[in-house]
């Protein structure tokens, strides 16, 4: 389980470009826009956050911090084990990106305040990889899965202060979220505080239950319903089974990608279903009634006389179920012809007395062959 990828927020490949990023994040932007979602916190929570991700990927020297690092090169808990440690403040980046009078990314495209990083935060978006059976897949399934996440404190409800406790500007970079340090002797660059993490603000008293975090590790039984169709790639979303939040934020949701195992028999084409059955000479010769395998138990097929390996038969229906519930997918069952072997001489000699009386018109398709192969023998 890992924190949802940045690049899976915004919708779009690791390679995407400067143009491809900025449009993903105005078509998401507007869609989550509170002016357009007034008094839902979840599309408010959204939004913030593709205006993160977006700060991190639109700037050169974050993307390749973030590609390097994933989250840890934002996390002043784990940037320095990281190699980190000359990451700039987003806002900052920002700034100097886009130019502007300190507005953030919400300003540059919509206008409107920057987020109180003392306020209210929703929890990331988590995500889970589960791997099912085929016919798990196939027919649907309830699951049960452990999750190990960060929950709010229930002490302090995420703020991680004691009860009764206040804000003060942080000893550490004096109110201003940065600290300020000397490279090589004379290049000063800016730095997110380590001590308030940005914020400028320290509690005057951490929770005791989480020191201080606002958060704990919990691990959580959740159960999922899978419904019939899914294929592996395919989504689906816990709400609220995410991080929790911190300061009375909402928390995060869960998303579960599925991988389904292979199978013995069949394979998969979208909704449609493919398996090779083999019949004997005999049945392919003189045609016969065959049994083949399908999701739902056996079928009679019925062979004509003269099937040729490779023939290709739909069972109308017995493919799989549309996730969607847009009716169910075919099945197709390829035909293939098992050769005689380890025959005794009474066999043999069957068998060679059967050859003795055939003649072109028994083995059309390879008379055709041959006359062909004459001609272009004698270029006729």
């Amino acid at each position: 389980m890992t924190k949802r990828d940045y690049y899976e927020v915004l919708g779009v490949e690791r390679n995407a470009d400067d143009t491809t990023l900025k449009q993903a994040y105005r078509k998401l932007a507007l869609q989550f826009h509170p002016d357009r979602n007034p008094g839902n916190p979840e599309a408010e929570a959204k939004f913030k956050e593709l205006g993160f991700v977006y700060e991190v990927l639109s700037d050169p020297e974050k993307r390749a911090a973030y590609d390097r690092y994933g989250h840890d090169a934002f996390d002043p808990r784990k940037r320095a084990g990281a190699g980190g440690g000359g990451f700039h403040d987003p806002s900052d980046i920002f700034r100097t990106v886009f130019g502007g009078g300190g507005g953030s990314i919400f300003e540059e495209f919509f206008g409107g305040g920057r987020r109180d990083p003392t306020g209210p935060q929703r929890g990331e978006d988590l995500r889970y990889d589960l791997e099912i059976a085929f016919a798990e897949a196939a027919n649907g399934c309830e699951k049960e899965i452990s999750v190990s996440k960060p929950e709010a404190c229930a002490a302090c409800h995420g703020s991680g202060a004691e009860a009764g406790s206040r804000y003060r500007n942080c000893p550490g970079c004096e109110g201003r979220g940065q600290v300020r340090r000397t490279l090589a002797g004379f290049i000063t660059v800016a730095e997110t505080c380590p001590r308030c993490a940005g914020a400028g603000r320290v509690v005057e008293r951490p929770c005791r239950t989480c020191r201080g975090q606002g958060r704990h590790e919990r691990a959580t039984q959740i159960k999922l319903k899978i419904p019939a169709g899914v294929d592996t790639g395919s989504r689906l979303r816990s709400s609220g089974n995410g991080e929790g939040g911190l300061r009375g934020g909402p928390p995060g949701d869960l998303y579960i990608v599925l991988h389904v195992q292979a199978h013995d028999i069949f394979q998969r084409e979208s909704d449609d279903l493919l398996c090779e059955v083999p019949v004997s000479f005999v049945q392919a010769a003189l045609g016969a009634d065959v049994e083949v395998p399908t999701l739902s138990g056996p079928a009679l097929l019925k062979l004509p006389p003269g099937t040729q390996p490779g023939t290709l038969f739909r069972i109308r229906g017995r493919g799989i179920r549309n996730v969607q519930g847009h009716g169910t997918g075919d099945l197709h069952v390829r035909i293939t012809v098992e050769i005689p072997s380890h025959l005794n001489a009474a066999q043999r000699a069957k068998l060679q007395e059967f050859a003795d009386v055939c003649d072109a018109r028994v083995n059309p398709i390879s008379q055709s062959f041959w006359d062909k192969a004459k001609r272009l023998f004698t270029g006729s």
